[in-house]
């Protein structure tokens, strides 16, 4: 089955009948329009294939699609291609089980205008004369063809249908001319499997319309009201939605429970072997450590640096350092080094200068 011959087909709608179903310009039409009922009707009434002429197909999301609808939908187009929201969304029955099915869409001009949007009384103007029209392209469905049985165990969803405005696209996109206002059509193809199935073209398809589902092609969104009911209602916009932090969802934290202490108050001999500064830290309510400032120093048995002993196999023999430290007064001998803490280090020294043994070896490259 080609592509010419379902575009040959779907080609026996006249562009002049193609223009607006449903509206108030269409009330002094004698019967119903096509495709204004709850299960749309064909757009031309002829004699169709008995494989097709008992399908019927349910729009789904028809309630957010009439919302959209009386706020004027608009859909974005862009040169890479944008997917519709909502989605055009389809539950057929009547098919038969065991034939194969193409399902495919189109969008066709409403009108033979453009338009433009009056921001101060929030309604769309007809602006002049349309555009020349784009190159017609057609949909498929992933799946096509496919049998009966399979599209209708489950919802048909054009998702991976996009809107684009280049026209030179070479993607595949439905090519739409932006300010324009155009109607999604969806076709059921049966595909005949007979040598001359092209001579019944005609009557091998059958082409539904949902009013509802008509929409403007814009590249960026010009109604407010718009721009809120698609992030309120579409999933992958959550990260634009504004709401009351408090409100939002939080996963549970962890609980940190304190620090397990004995019940049993340190030994005399375990708080000498903490030391004396340490001891002193550990006073204070169960679950909570306080350490003395004397405590964040080196422990007394720590050695003191010597620049001698960082090199392996150095000689015994001392001697003084050949450069002496900046600014540093040497007391003695070098291995205390006095430091100057800033003033008012959160009151852990009280002193401007104390000398303190390191509790690590000092790099001579860096002194």
């Amino acid at each position: 089955m080609s592509v010419s011959f379902i575009s040959a087909g779907l080609s026996t709608l006249p562009a002049s009948e193609a223009y607006p179903l449903c509206g108030p310009e269409w009330a002094a039409r004698p019967g119903p329009p096509a495709g204004c009922g709850p299960e749309a009707a064909p757009p031309r009434p002829g004699w169709k294939n008995p494989h097709v002429s008992n399908v019927t197909v349910q729009l789904e999301m028809k309630s957010l699609w009439e919302e959209f609808n009386r706020l004027g939908t608009e859909m974005i187009v862009t040169k890479a291609g944008r997917r519709m929201f909502p989605t055009f969304q389809v539950k057929i029955l009547g098919m038969d089980s065991l034939a194969d099915y193409a399902l495919l869409m189109d969008f066709i001009p409403l009108d033979d205008k453009r338009y433009r949007y009056a921001f101060h009384s929030s309604t769309w103007l007809a602006a002049g004369k349309a555009d020349p029209a784009t190159p017609g392209r057609l949909h498929f469905h992933p799946d096509s063809p496919a049998k009966g049985a399979q599209w209708m165990r489950q919802i048909v969803s054009f998702d991976k249908l996009k809107l684009t405005n280049n026209l030179l696209d070479d993607n595949g996109h439905i090519i739409l001319n932006s300010m324009h206002r155009y109607q999604p059509r969806f076709h059921v193809v049966f595909v005949d499997p007979r040598k001359d199935s092209e001579r019944y073209a005609q009557e091998n398809f059958k082409s539904f319309i949902f009013s509802e589902t008509q929409f403007t092609a814009v590249t960026a969104y010009q109604n407010h009201r718009i721009t809120q009911l698609k992030i309120a209602s579409n999933p992958f916009a959550k990260g634009f939605r504004e709401c009351d932090p408090d409100t939002w969802p939080r996963a549970p934290r962890p609980v940190l429970s304190p620090i397990p202490q004995s019940s049993r108050p340190l030994k005399d001999h375990h708080r000498e072997e903490l030391g004396p500064a340490l001891s002193r830290g550990l006073s204070g309510a169960p679950g909570t450590v306080h350490l003395a400032p004397e405590a964040l120093l080196a422990p007394p048995g720590c050695p003191s640096v010597s620049y001698h002993g960082l090199y392996v196999g150095a000689s015994v023999r001392t001697r003084p350092a050949p450069y002496p430290f900046p600014e540093t007064k040497v007391l003695g001998s070098q291995e205390a080094l006095p430091l100057r803490p800033p003033q008012g280090a959160l009151g852990l020294l009280a002193s401007s200068r104390v000398n303190l043994p390191l509790a690590f070896p000092l790099d001579p490259l860096y002194r």
